[in-house]
């Protein structure tokens, strides 16, 4: 095999994994693991619920929806992240796009019959979601709001999914999906205000594009409002004290990343706001060991 066969051949895996966004795959199923282990447990069981088969074909059955949802997003975005990330376009150049439809379609047939294989329910889920994603990247993404909240929503249900099969202290599940929704609405909306020159470029409807920056800025600072009511209110509800004790350590990134949002004004800053969103949601679900 020639060099430049083995750079292609090298070039193609990395925009593949690029393409799935392999290290999202895997905080997925990291995530589902941990929920099950330390929210629903019981937690000295911690190996069995590692080999439990159910638990496995779960966490793949949405990491293949997954990673369809990002195949189909990028297939209908060529010509938007051609402008806004033209580094990390993928479909059309290392990967033809009848060959992402097809990769897109296997992954969904995968999801929905693995999650057959837990739960008739599991699997209605699932074919609701992969419903969402395709509506989401085909129309909905282009709209002001609906494509932030559906996100938001199916990055949710990854947790509440759990719930579904494994019905023990969903509660506290719920405000840990509560929790991942509002972190996840407030960096989809950012991206968008990230992303403005290229989704302007190509007819999208996004808040940035109708509102503007500072009024969707404001809108923003209503959302992290609402997102700090919502989960001192569940905790006490469920009169936690430990878990009212971490919300309040979580207070300080929050309002850092409020600062951050009110001195943001290139493209750069919101992508280091988007960021600090990311560590945010990692530094939430680290707190699952105490809670």
């Amino acid at each position: 095999m020639s060099a430049r066969s083995k750079l292609r051949l090298r070039d193609y895996i990395a925009g593949s994994a690029r393409l799935v966004r392999t290290t999202n795959l895997i905080i997925v199923a990291l995530t589902q693991y941990l929920t099950r282990i330390l929210l629903i447990g019981p937690r000295e069981n911690w190996r069995e619920i590692v080999l439990d088969p159910y638990l496995f074909l779960l966490s793949l059955s949405t990491v293949c929806i997954a990673a369809a949802g990002y195949i189909i997003n990028d297939y209908f975005d060529v010509k938007i992240d051609i402008v806004n990330k033209p580094e990390r376009v993928v479909v059309g150049r290392y990967l033809k796009r009848r060959w992402a439809i097809g990769a897109h379609q296997i992954l969904n047939v995968m999801g929905a019959v693995l999650g057959l294989a837990v739960s008739p329910y599991i699997f209605l889920i699932n074919v609701f979601s992969i419903t969402l994603l395709w509506f989401y990247s085909e129309r909905f993404k282009r709209l002001p709001f609906i494509g932030n909240f559906i996100v938001s929503l199916l990055t949710a249900m990854t947790l509440l999914i759990l719930t579904v099969h494994y019905p023990e202290n969903r509660h506290l599940v719920f405000i840990y999906a509560v929790f991942s929704f509002f972190i996840s609405l407030v960096r989809e909306i950012v991206k968008d205000m990230e992303d403005i020159k290229g989704d302007q470029a190509h007819g999208c409807r996004t808040l940035p594009i109708i509102w503007g920056i500072p009024r969707t800025r404001n809108f923003l600072y209503i959302v992290l409002v609402l997102f700090i009511f919502a989960l001192f209110a569940m905790a006490r509800v469920l009169n936690n004290s430990l878990l009212v004790l971490l919300f309040i350590l979580l207070l300080l990134p929050i309002l850092y990343l409020a600062f951050q949002l009110s001195r943001a004004d290139t493209r750069r800053d919101f992508r280091q706001v988007s960021s600090l969103c990311k560590i945010i949601m990692l530094l939430g679900l680290m707190t699952m060991i105490w809670a």
